[in-house]
């Protein structure tokens, strides 16, 4: 929105400070027009220009005239392309030397095809089609279906015999989802008859706000189509993390120079899959071992990593580049999000055998929290689970003796959850933040709908049912109030710690009977914004705290699926491409992605 950009003062000190760099940092200036064949403007078309070795992308939007200018360091041969909803891309390779001004218009055709049209709706079109026998079913598929990918685009939509599809869910529940005997069997009809590959209509809005034309989107492509990007952090240096739970890798990115650097991660000793080796986890994507998952900086430039398939806590040293190693005690499955609090305490949420964890760096001791439970047999689930996850190391199931062509083709044995009548009983401890003003630890627990407090001194527990379903990964605003994104019904929610009251708000969506599954947010240090991710429409929502409104942000990529978002000092917002499997990502690689609110806003200003 325009009254919320910088002041006067702040813009001459970008055009001051830009200008003065301009023909270092950047080899042209690409401005122009989009419009239709009958000169209507287009708003919100996506502008998006590419290096050679397409490694590297920016993107801008049109305002209200049609008017864009991107100002890019790329030169030589580069690829401009715009896309904007219901029609034709256009897409020109040009040469560019240093320094140069282009002005490129661009006239867009309609799409008359309609199964090209049906094809490039988001994700939360198409699986918004599906007929759903009860509504329970579809809260179970939302909840348990989406947390890895996108339902609905190019790969995961195409036809398949029922018999495929069964074997499709079988693998599902293998990998984790929770679906009873019944709700896999009306999800199994439900996906054959809705994704027969014939072309649907959807009228999805264009959701365009002043504000968007402002922005700037930058892409850096990193790893390969197995990738699994799974967090992102940015570092005291400036620099990017990524944690690519696939190949125990992390990836750092240098965003001053664009240089990108791979860094591995010791070897635990363990099989190819850690723990969960006898599991059918995508074990043919994870060929690691860790399987690194979220990240956190302390105060001396230290990554805390945790592990997930090891139940291993690990430190990167951002000046040293070193590892050190941490086994974590006990009967620990899933070690998940990661915070550190002002005492330089590592906390990180359990998710499997629902705990929270406590890591003191000064005495390397940990302290694992059992955490509530409801019902008496959750507490058989949980002594349980560590027990059958080493017995299944013995059985014919186990990595190295179950043939690696039914790995392969998905005939996995029906999924260790068939038999639960409630997802519940396995809580899943998943999101955490710290409070700002007193300290304490606050967890959700995704299964379950319930948030809870922990004492930092005491470690005494406190929880809260939420009044909407699947809390995943919260963050505090400065005031110390708790948002919290509601993934299974399409929301965000509000708590106040002082008054032990909720508040919700229904986020937008493109078009009637579509959903949202916000994944995470995060709250930028200064405004007071709330950042979500919306990953079943390809796109970034924007909360504004005063105003109790909503604007989104369409990603230049299709088939994105972000996890935790971070801000950069100078005020961008970043996350980590992390579809399952990467190579559905529109490019078939994942990237590290930052919007800049006011990037292009700079960049006018730096042009004059």
């Amino acid at each position: 929105m325009r009254n919320n950009r910088k002041n006067g003062f702040q813009t001459a000190l970008w055009v001051l400070m830009i200008t003065a760099n301009s023909q270092s940092l950047w080899a042209a200036t690409f401005s122009g027009t989009v419009s239709t064949d009958d000169n209507t403007a287009i708003a919100g078309a996506i502008i998006t220009v590419s290096n050679t070795e397409v490694s590297q992308k920016k993107s801008v939007y049109t305002d209200r005239d049609g008017f864009y200018l991107i100002q890019t360091p790329f030169e030589g041969k580069l690829s401009v392309r715009v896309r904007t909803l219901f029609f034709e891309d256009v897409t020109q390779e040009l040469s560019v030397s240093a320094a140069e001004r282009i002005e490129q218009n661009f006239v867009l055709e309609t799409k008359k095809n309609e199964l090209l049209a049906s094809e490039t709706l988001t994700a939360s079109a198409h699986v918004a089609t599906l007929e759903w026998e009860s509504e329970n079913t579809k809260t179970m598929f939302i909840s348990q279906c989406n947390y890895c990918h996108q339902v609905g685009n190019a790969l995961t939509r195409r036809p398949r015999e029922r018999g495929e599809w069964t074997m499709v869910v079988r693998r599902m529940q293998g990998y984790g989802a929770m679906l009873p005997y019944d709700e896999a069997v009306e999800t199994i009809d439900a996906l054959h008859q809705g994704f027969s590959g014939a072309p649907i209509r959807a009228l999805q809005s264009n959701d365009f706000h002043d504000g968007l034309a402002d922005a700037k989107v930058e892409e850096w492509l990193v790893g390969d189509g197995l990738s699994f990007i799974h967090d992102a952090d940015v570092a005291k240096n400036g620099n990017l993390y990524g944690a690519d739970e696939a190949h125990d890798i992390i990836w750092e990115l240098d965003m001053k120079t664009n240089q990108i650097t791979e860094h591995k991660m010791p070897d635990p000793g363990l099989p190819v899959g850690g723990l969960f080796s006898a599991l059918p986890l995508p074990l043919g994507i994870f060929s690691g071992k860790h399987g690194p998952h979220s990240m956190a900086e302390d105060e001396n430039g230290k990554m805390w990593i945790t592990n997930s398939l090891s139940s291993y806590l690990l430190s990167f040293d951002t000046h040293t580049k070193e590892f050190e190693s941490y086994s974590i005690d006990g009967n620990v499955l899933y070690p998940h999000t990661v915070r550190i609090d002002k005492e330089g305490i590592v906390w990180f949420t359990i998710v499997v055998t629902n705990q929270m964890g406590r890591f003191d760096p000064k005495t390397k001791e940990f302290t694992i929290i059992d955490l509530p439970v409801k019902k008496i047999w959750d507490s058989i689930t949980y002594a349980l689970l560590p027990i059958l996850v080493k017995l299944s190391t013995w059985s014919p199931v186990a990595l190295d003796t179950y043939d690696a062509e039914h790995r392969k083709n998905g005939t996995y044995p029906e999924g260790p959850y068939s038999w639960l009548e409630e997802r519940s009983m396995v809580n899943l401890p998943y999101g955490i933040d710290i409070h700002p003003l007193d300290g304490s630890v606050w967890y959700a627990k995704l299964n379950s709908h319930q948030i809870g407090r922990i004492d930092p001194k005491t470690l005494e527990v406190k929880e809260w049912d939420t009044p909407l379903e699947g809390p995943r990964r919260h963050r505090f605003d400065s005031k110390g109030i708790l948002w919290i994104p509601s993934f299974d019904e399409n929301s965000l929610m509000r708590f106040d710690p002082n008054t032990e009251t909720f508040k919700s708000y229904l986020l937008p969506n493109l078009a009637e009977n579509e959903w949202e599954i916000p994944y995470a947010l995060n709250i930028h240090p200064e405004t007071d914004d709330i950042w979500i991710t919306s990953n079943n429409s390809d796109r970034i929502f924007r909360f504004y705290q005063k105003t109790e409104t909503f604007v989104s942000y369409p990603s230049p990529t299709r088939v994105t699926f972000l996890r935790d978002l971070v801000f950069t000092k100078d005020g961008k917002v970043c996350s980590s491409q992390s579809n399952l499997p990467a190579y559905a990502i529109e490019g078939g690689r994942p990237s590290f992605i930052c919007l800049d609110p006011t990037g292009a806003l700079k960049d006018r200003a730096a042009s004059k």
